[in-house]
């Protein structure tokens, strides 16, 4: 399976030439108080348009940035300049975050031509490559969204593999918020997790803001007992995390993964689902 992970040094190579578009998907939690918006004005990558999670989504979902019905997704992609024919190249501040988010999204709506920059703006920046500030000069373009309904796991299909179990579950939150042993970052939101899933925090498939190696992410997920024909369902607080587990599966040769959108702000909020916790 090829990569989606392109290097600073390579995608310097190919930046500026016609039909590459990047894209800064930076985000961070609400406690962080950073906006990205301003963030990417005073820098980013030349040639960059800024993707706002918290804007291209369902804006009458009372749940954050949940996935954007496809005619909503294919205008907005469409003012950011870009088109179906476009090979994107997807990055965030963070070094791997947010940008995941973003590529699963392009995946669910059917753009093939599409890979994230490893290690994000701090690899780009530590190469010593140019950076410019302001706001983009941007062309409107045409882009037809082709959803594929397999990549999101909805409530519904998660109660039910809560008690079937069919598929595995991995949380990409940390393992205290998994046990019920430290509160969630939003408030009145119980911690704790889905019957049936198992803990498999975001930031042991990274290094330094990269993601880990395929072998080192294959001897991960292959200790939780996954193999080829293992169908996996990520998910965490409110399915930006677990878009990175979704990234290293992919990178790692697995195949079927889908992303439960409403993740945990979703389940720990309906009164039909059950939270386990893990005894102190």
């Amino acid at each position: 399976m090829p990569t989606n992970i392109i290097k600073a040094s390579e995608l310097h190579e190919i930046y500026s030439r016609s039909g590459v578009r990047l894209i800064d998907a930076s985000w961070y939690m609400p406690a962080d108080n950073i906006n990205c918006r301003e963030q990417f004005i005073s820098q980013h990558i030349p040639g960059a348009v800024f993707f706002d999670i918290d804007q291209i989504c369902d804006q009458s979902s009372e749940l954050p940035h949940m996935l954007p019905s496809a005619a909503h997704f294919a205008h907005a992609v469409g003012e950011l300049g870009i088109s179906n024919d476009d090979e994107l190249v997807i990055y965030d501040t963070s070094g791997l975050f947010s940008a995941a988010r973003v590529w699963w999204m392009f995946q669910v709506f059917g753009h093939a031509k599409v890979r994230i920059l490893d290690g994000g703006l701090p690899a780009w920046l530590a190469e010593g490559f140019a950076v410019e500030a302001g706001q983009p000069d941007i062309v409107e373009r045409h882009f037809t969204p082709m959803f594929n309904h397999t990549k999101v796991i909805n409530k519904v299909q998660m109660i039910a593999n809560s008690e079937s179990a069919e598929c595995v579950v991995l949380d990409a939150r940390s393992l205290a918020r998994f046990e019920g042993s430290a509160p969630e970052p939003r408030p009145g939101l119980s911690s704790g997790h889905i019957p049936n899933s198992t803990s498999l925090p975001f930031n042991t498939l990274v290094n330094q803001g990269r993601l880990k190696s395929s072998s080192e992410l294959r001897e991960i997920f292959g200790a939780l007992g996954i193999d080829h024909n293992t169908q996996v369902i990520t998910t965490c607080g409110s399915g930006v995390t677990a878009a990175i587990i979704s990234l290293a599966l992919h990178e790692a040769g697995y195949g079927f993964h889908g992303l439960y959108d409403g993740a945990w702000v979703e389940w720990a909020s309906s009164q039909d689902t059950t939270i386990l916790t893990l005894p102190s």
